[in-house]
């Protein structure tokens, strides 16, 4: 099953720039956007009741095969960041999400990114389906039928 239309569920969290993140010119190197997604995606998962945690307990990984990403913009030492998430797009073994960085005071855009994750059996290591449980939850988060 694939469904691309837009998503319904999203979630925001804010991160503060901090010093261990920058260069020596203060600026967020670029490899630190790419933890905020990750801290995004993890909250977004928890926040439809998927918690990374219980998928593997459940016996499972959600492995990223894809990471594409914009910069549009910088954050220095101590800047608040918003960073936005949200499922885009939903098919039997894989889930992409989308995202959005922008200043918290001004609003500006610094990133947009998505990035595509393969559900795998840890037993096996190989790509598997989503239990129906699981795959219900999703689909009924971006608003599927």
């Amino acid at each position: 099953m694939s469904n691309t239309t837009s998503p319904q569920h999203y979630t925001e969290i804010t991160v503060r720039a901090r010093y261990a993140e920058t260069d020596a010119m203060g600026v967020v190197h670029h490899a630190s956007y790419i933890v905020w997604l990750e801290e995004g995606r993890t909250e977004l998962f928890r926040s439809i009741g998927l918690p990374y945690s219980a998928i593997e307990a459940a016996g499972y990984y959600v492995l990223l095969t894809d990471l594409q990403a914009r910069y549009l913009g910088a954050a220095r030492y101590d800047d608040q960041v918003i960073v936005r998430a949200e499922l885009a797009e939903l098919r039997s073994r894989q889930v992409v999400f989308g995202y959005a960085l922008h200043h918290a005071r001004t609003g500006a855009p610094i990133l947009t990114a998505r990035t595509e994750h393969v559900l795998v059996a840890r037993a096996t290591g190989k790509p598997t389906r989503f239990p129906p449980d699981v795959l219900a939850r999703l689909q009924q988060s971006l608003g599927a039928t």
